[in-house]
């Protein structure tokens, strides 16, 4: 994909100044990072639309998605992973599989967080109060990669993040998903160290007044158990005992992904959740920030003291050299200002391997048909013969 030409040239992402990502700008109040998490299947891209939808009147939202395995995405998007990064191309020229392709894909638009990051800056002087940021549907490929990490903390050290964790109510019905679940949520919580939202998504099938009472009533959920016979339930029991303190003061709220219900209740809690990281988190990293500052002082060579009086501008603390040199001409970002140019639809790409699946799979289903007619008739030869004697 040729990169896309810009309606003016001093808006090019080509012109962007690194320096202006300097640690020593401290925190800025604005854009306010939401990364949106959850398991696969839980409704993160639908949840994602109807927040940008509720959201789009008071705060603007700049929307990111970070998904690059995703065939279309059901809202308008200022930055996407796959105007980026072919994700297809990724899997085929590395020979990986899908979960690979992922992770590569990350780890090469990470190569231009700077760049992102200057574009989310950006966003924020234009009127964009918010920054909503879709991630792939398999969970663990963006919170344990190195990349997820970075884009993590990249955007914590520079904007006011939360983290909103969505969670299929209708799949916790059975208290050893709900378990895993709240391992998960534990996880992200200490791994990041951010604001943390659950959102119990799909009360339009079922209401999540169970789940809010597991999480605050240990016997209510020791009760629900009992109903269960598997072999796992020993081990959910007894990490139900460590977890109970951690999330029974989770915040939570119920939402509808498809009917809209209880986003006006979640726009209320992630306010309190930005209170709550200037409160509670912006000191840590602003600490974080300073510590940082002072790592790169005592490294930095001695400098000329003109130079030294006017300042020198520290980076991010990522590498911002250029990406390597097979994927540096193909990496580029799109921003809201920026017009991508068409795609013309490529006819010749199929997937023969799916192909050749799909034809095995139909000739195997269609040879056990054959043989089980040809054994039901010989069957039915038999009781004749046996009938006649």
């Amino acid at each position: 994909m040729a990169s896309a030409a810009p309606e003016g040239g001093a808006q090019s992402i080509d012109n962007i100044k690194l320096e202006s990502l300097s640690l020593s700008e401290g925190i800025r109040d604005a854009p306010v990072c939401i990364i949106v998490l959850g398991m696969a299947g839980s409704g993160k891209t639908t949840f994602t639309r109807s927040l940008i939808e509720h959201a789009q009147t008071q705060f603007n939202p700049y929307v990111v998605n970070l998904d690059p395995a995703c065939r279309e995405v059901p809202y308008a998007a200022h930055i996407d992973i796959r105007d980026t990064v072919n994700y297809k191309e990724v899997m085929k020229q590395y020979q990986l599989g899908p979960n690979g392709g992922i992770v590569t894909a990350l780890n090469m638009f990470t190569t231009k967080m700077p760049k992102f990051v200057e574009l989310i800056r950006r966003a924020g002087e234009r009127g964009h109060k918010w920054c909503i940021i879709d991630t792939p549907g398999q969970i663990e490929v963006f919170t344990w990669s190195a990349s997820g990490n970075i884009i993590t903390e990249g955007l914590a050290t520079m904007f006011p993040t939360i983290i909103v964790y969505v969670m299929d109510v209708v799949r916790s019905a059975c208290p050893t998903t709900f378990m895993s679940n709240m391992l998960y949520a534990c996880s992200i919580l200490y791994k990041t160290r951010l604001p943390f939202l659950v959102a119990l998504n799909k009360i339009d099938l079922k209401d999540c007044s169970f789940v809010q009472e597991w999480m605050t009533d240990f016997e209510a959920y020791q009760e629900a158990l009992e109903s269960e016979t598997s072999f796992v339930n020993n081990l959910t029991r007894t990490m139900s005992l460590t977890l109970d303190t951690f999330y029974e003061n989770l915040t939570t709220c119920g939402v509808s992904s498809t009917t809209g219900v209880g986003f006006s209740q979640l726009l209320k809690h992630l306010l309190d959740s930005v209170n709550e990281y200037e409160r509670d988190y912006k000191p840590v990293y602003e600490k974080m920030r300073l510590q940082r500052l002072a790592q790169e002082q005592e490294a930095a060579p001695a400098l000329d003291p003109k130079i030294q009086s006017e300042g020198v501008a520290l980076p991010l603390g990522l590498d911002l050299s250029d990406a390597p040199h097979n994927t540096g001409s193909n990496v580029f970002l799109v921003g809201a200002d920026m017009k991508p140019e068409p795609m013309e639809p490529d006819e010749q790409e199929s997937d023969v391997k799916r192909d050749t699946e799909d034809q095995n799979f139909h000739r195997f289903v269609q040879n056990h048909v054959t043989a089980t007619q040809t054994k039901h008739v010989k069957l039915q030869q038999e009781a004749e013969k046996a009938a006649q004697t």
